[in-house]
């Protein structure tokens, strides 16, 4: 009996590394990949038509393929010619296929009459600006074409606006201050992260020396975290004679029925948007941190 239970478990260790390793080889033949859904698609394109409003660019013919040149969204702007959506869309494939913006191939076979024109005889190659891979973690995932802009140039630009649109939503950039950037951001008082690349949230690192205005941020919601000195804020209540200074911004001399609080290093004040607050003492200097959450 025990050499039977021996056996057994013998047998049931070797069918369980047998398939450990089974699952390990798979793994190396195999790699997991990332895809273009269609509503990246569609965020593509709906970025591509926004630039295309703001470029003033009629016409243009917005096309969307993924990784391997299938066509998954297509839009036409009133006023196109016939032959925009065919072009639209030989740029995107030519841009995913050849894993280059089509830029590269135009400038190749028109590079001062010693291009290599044999290029054009490739099938299913469209060398003409305006195409852009979408680019996701390194790795090519679809491409933008557009064709019928005012331009090439324009063309190309709507293009990087559709490709951008993704590549920046699923990587965004991280940001980083070494303590010398920090230190001389808290010396002058200044701006680290300004809100660009479609962030909602700013970065400050402010210095006050003495007291100021009474501000309004109608959008930003202010989180400050004091490193050193002190000082006193009124919140809340009504600012007198406030006035538009900048888009979403007001300013007034003083703040009537807030609640004053006193602030000193250590302390964390959140400020709702739209909320009254004024510096109304301050033992110089002040440095905070101001991170505005839009």
């Amino acid at each position: 009996m025990k050499n039977t239970q021996k056996i057994f478990n013998a047998l049931t260790m070797s069918v369980a590394i047998a398939a450990l390793a089974s699952a390990v080889t798979a793994s190396a033949q195999t790699a997991e990949h990332k895809t273009l859904t269609l509503q990246g698609a569609e965020q593509a394109i709906a970025a591509a038509r926004m630039e295309a409003q703001k470029e003033q660019a009629p016409g243009a013919v917005i096309a969307v393929v993924d990784d391997g040149g299938n066509l998954m969204a297509l839009e036409r702007i009133d006023g196109t010619f016939a032959a925009g959506a065919n072009v639209s869309i030989g740029k995107a494939r030519t841009a995913v296929m050849f894993k280059k913006p089509t830029r590269v191939f135009e400038e190749l076979i028109n590079s001062n009459g010693k291009g290599r024109t044999v290029m054009t005889a490739l099938p299913d190659f469209t060398p003409l600006i305006g195409g852009i891979p979408i680019v996701i973690d390194g790795e090519i995932v679809g491409g933008v074409g557009v064709s019928g802009a005012a331009s090439a140039d324009q063309d190309e630009k709507l293009a990087i606006a559709g490709a951008n649109a993704l590549s920046a939503s699923a990587s965004p950039a991280v940001s980083y201050f070494d303590q010398s950037v920090v230190a001389d951001g808290f010396a002058k008082g200044s701006v680290l992260l300004d809100g660009s690349s479609g962030r909602n949230y700013m970065v400050h690192t402010s210095r006050r020396e003495k007291p100021g205005q009474a501000e309004i941020h109608t959008k930003d919601t202010d989180i400050i975290y004091v490193l050193d000195g002190s000082a006193s804020v009124v919140t809340g209540g009504q600012s007198s004679d406030a006035k538009v200074t900048a888009p979403d911004e007001l300013r007034g001399s003083s703040i009537q029925g807030g609640a004053e609080r006193h602030i000193t290093k250590g302390d964390v004040l959140v400020i709702p948007n739209g909320v009254p607050h004024q510096f109304t003492q301050v033992t110089n200097p002040v440095l905070y941190l101001a991170v505005k959450v839009r």
